[in-house]
């Protein structure tokens, strides 16, 4: 009998845990009349009290249809996510691979106090750095355009940080072993650093999909013009009459997410774990 405790417990904790998920699933099928009625309370300063059920009474699939073939503005943000996400992730990888590499296998003066600057770096939250950025942004008049997001992440220090665990973990005998076969350090690289360090690669750009397809704050500040938000604000402009059609809107822009995430699952563990090792 105590054996089913522990599973009993964990399947209690994992449908807490979908609930949220599935009322979103659920709550885009109803009709906005029977939102209204459900939520009437808190968005239109009914009395009584909100309530939420888990199976819709009238499902409809009008609100997708309103979204998905009345809605261009929406089509428009959702490419203009793509158009930043992307880039930033390439950039991230190609500038920070090398930049991991070389923290992890090469010794060079200041090392560890670059490094530290680093690690400084990312702790640091947007609102600290936002006045600095926007002040270079400015001078270089990258201002309202999507490089004003772009090229700012490009340069982020974490997916330096977990991809440095996993070059740091390859043996040295490894790299010892291709010196003597006559590898130089690009071949090294890209015949051992590359295959070995694949899990922290990929988990760098998990975490980093999952971190820019939802920022808000970062296109808030740098981009004043409508037609070049990102996906993530199109949800705030939705007036309470179409509350339906947000919510079709929050189950779309979650799947993208939800497949990186699966894509990544194993290797994002792999990089959590790895990131949370000392030294």
């Amino acid at each position: 009998m105590k054996k089913y405790i522990p599973i009993t417990l964990v399947s209690f904790l994992a449908l807490i845990v979908w609930l949220p998920l599935w009322m979103l699933i659920s709550g885009s099928l109803m009709p906005i009349d029977e939102i209204k009625t459900y939520f009437g309370p808190v968005l239109l300063g009914g009395s009584g009290f909100a309530k939420w059920p888990l199976i819709p009474a009238y499902p409809t699939m009008a609100p997708y249809i309103e979204l998905l073939l009345d809605s261009p503005a929406f089509f428009a943000m959702f490419w203009n996510s793509i158009k930043i996400v992307v880039p930033i992730l390439i950039g991230q990888v190609c500038f920070g691979m090398p930049a991991a590499w070389a923290f992890a296998r090469f010794e060079f003066p200041c090392k560890k106090l670059l490094f530290t600057l680093y690690i400084a770096l990312m702790l640091m939250p947007f609102q600290v750095t936002m006045v600095p950025n926007y002040l270079v942004l400015d001078k270089m008049n990258l201002l309202n355009t999507r490089g004003a997001l772009i090229y700012p992440l490009v340069f982020s220090t974490f997916p330096v940080f977990i991809m440095y665990r996993f070059f740091k973990s390859i043996p040295e005998a490894m790299i010892e072993a291709t010196k003597m076969d006559g590898a130089g350090h690009f071949r090294t690289f890209i015949h051992i650093g590359l295959p070995l360090g694949a899990a922290g690669i990929v988990s760098a750009l998990v975490l980093g999909f999952l971190e820019y397809w939802n920022m808000i704050e970062q296109p808030l500040t740098f981009i004043q013009d409508k037609s070049l938000w990102p996906l993530s604000l199109y949800l705030p402009q939705i007036a309470v009459d179409q509350l339906s059609v947000s919510i079709v809107a929050s189950v779309i822009m979650l799947i993208p997410a939800l497949l990186v995430f699966l894509w990544g699952q194993n290797d994002l563990e792999a990089g959590i774990r790895a990131a949370g090792l000392k030294e």
